[in-house]
């Protein structure tokens, strides 16, 4: 498999928006009801910082095929060594293997980006994304059960947790 990584940029923003908004009826992968705005998607991607919380864009064979971010868990100075992992593919990049790739190069990155604890977030009906997840070591951290409505349907948030250092601040 020929997959490369890089920093996205803004003029990615649309293509970005596209593969996120390609999971949304599937109810699988995101909360989000309807598709969302490149608009509506700039503060999220300016909080992204290369030598920080990354997005990266995964090129397989010079097209894209997805997109990976790491994103501040809660948004305090005390989370900082923890991150949430997200990873979106292209349709034509799905059951590929590419899912696969883009989540172990994330973990070999992390501790170089100060982060010690990764998290994902990922629907209970979501068995792929969780099996992916489970394979690289990811264990249950927690279950919000019911706290997604899906077009009447009431689903859980499973949230999956990977310490990557058993060595703690000061030790």
């Amino acid at each position: 498999m020929n997959l490369a990584f890089r920093d996205a940029t803004l003029a990615d923003l649309p293509a970005i928006v596209a593969i996120y908004n390609s999971t949304v009826p599937s109810r699988l992968v995101t909360a989000d009801l309807e598709p969302v705005s490149v608009e509506s998607r700039l503060a999220w991607f300016e909080a992204h910082r290369p030598g920080r919380r990354p997005l990266w864009m995964a090129e397989l064979d010079g097209k894209v095929a997805g997109w990976l971010s790491f994103s501040d868990f809660y948004g305090r100075p005390a989370y900082l060594a923890t991150a949430e992992i997200s990873i979106y593919l292209d349709e034509n990049a799905r059951g590929k293997g590419v899912g696969t790739a883009m989540l172990a190069h994330a973990l070999e990155c992390a501790p170089g980006l100060g982060i010690q604890s990764a998290l994902g977030f990922i629907f209970g009906h979501n068995e792929s994304s969780l099996k992916l997840f489970r394979r690289f070591g990811f264990s249950e951290w927690g279950v919000l059960p019911r706290v997604a409505n899906l077009d009447g349907i009431e689903r859980d948030l499973v949230i999956v947790g990977l310490r990557l250092t058993d060595k703690r601040p000061g030790d």
